[in-house]
């Protein structure tokens, strides 16, 4: 429990006395439950339902030679990237969200993911990069500029940066990027036939390479997220109030978001432009277990990590016998759903 000493408001004090949320020992056994039967989902749903026989064959025998085992064991890899990429960007969306004090920051509204992008297509047109290992470095890149870039437009003017300014300073910068991205691409066959299935955003192409890549990313900003989280709680008051309480705002928002911003451009390297499902899992784990962040940060994770692999499930579906890719599930359900919270929270500061 965090207390503010010498707190000439008992508000404050209040505000400062962080317990763990009602019912969250049930709301994590629901989320587990839930990510079960999402992953058990993936492994049997798709172009191909295959038994529960061909299930235990591919999860316990790998050496069976049938067709469902193989389809199984190549959608284990699948799972697993898909589990990897939606805990990134729930985290990355918690980040984004703390720092800026924005409900409706996400790695895609602020134009993280099309930095990455932009970086990604240079790469491809003008140095023939065609390896994970190689998306990854220009991907941070990337995304780190443009987080800066934004952040900096966002925080000029009288009143620093403010919600409302941080999302038009993304959306712009994202409308350009955009347009650089195509006018880098179009002349180029060999680029665009390179970049169009890698930005739609899709997890098909996961596999154990792509794993190990990915892991040493993922586990070290789920770290510096969690260290994080108590001082994040502090910050959400105020600068001022953080400062009295022994954090320092500066060292701490620059750890945050190169957390996230290393999440972000991992996940858009490896998968593509995924976009939403930091803003949905964070603000379905807002709703039922409040903003403490020591909680939230692990929840949205797991919703992360479950919406997205739900999503790939429900692409395999709709696109039988073929797919639609996540990224195009994910922007159809996420569209509505910020438009509702842009009208319900008319952009209000956390």
């Amino acid at each position: 429990m965090i207390r503010l000493k010498n707190s000439s408001s008992n508000s404050k004090k209040k505000q400062l006395d962080i317990h763990a949320p009602k019912h969250f020992s049930l709301i994590l056994v629901i989320g587990l439950i839930l990510l079960l039967v999402t992953v058990f989902a993936s492994l049997v749903l798709g172009a191909r339902v295959v038994s529960f026989q061909e299930l235990m064959d591919g999860l316990f025998y790998q050496n069976q030679d049938s067709y469902g085992a193989n389809v199984v064991q190549k959608r284990i890899s699948r799972t697993v990237f898909s589990l990897c990429c939606g805990v990134a960007l729930g985290i990355a969306g918690v980040l984004m969200q703390s720092v800026t004090r924005n409900p409706l920051a996400d790695p895609s509204i602020l134009g993280v993911n099309t930095g990455a992008s932009l970086f990604v297509i240079i790469g491809i047109t003008f140095f023939h990069i065609n390896t994970a290992g190689q998306y990854i470095w220009l991907a941070l890149i990337g995304a780190a500029i443009t987080a800066v870039f934004v952040f900096g437009i966002g925080s000029m003017g009288r009143g620093g940066a403010t919600p409302i300014k941080l999302v038009l300073a993304g959306a712009a910068t994202s409308a350009a990027l955009s347009s650089l991205v195509t006018a880098i691409m179009i002349p180029s066959t060999y680029a665009m036939d390179q970049f169009r299935f890698w930005q739609v955003g899709s997890v098909g192409s996961g596999s154990w390479d792509s794993i190990a890549i990915f892991i040493p990313f993922l586990v070290t900003g789920v770290i510096i997220a969690l260290v994080s989280a108590p001082a994040l709680n502090a910050l959400a008051l105020g600068d001022d109030v953080a400062t009295g309480l022994g954090v320092r705002p500066g060292m701490l928002r620059f750890f945050a978001i190169c957390a996230g911003v290393v999440l972000c451009g991992v996940t858009t390297a490896l998968a593509g432009p995924i976009g939403f499902i930091g803003l949905l899992a964070t603000h379905a784990m807002r709703l039922v277990i409040g903003p403490d962040l020591r909680f939230l940060i692990p929840m949205s994770a797991l919703a992360g990590a479950i919406i997205l692999t739900f999503s790939d499930v429900v692409g395999r579906l709709i696109g039988s016998p073929g797919e639609l890719e996540v990224g195009i599930i994910t922007a159809f359900i996420g569209a509505p759903i910020l438009i509702l919270l842009a009208k319900r929270s008319k952009v209000r500061s956390l």
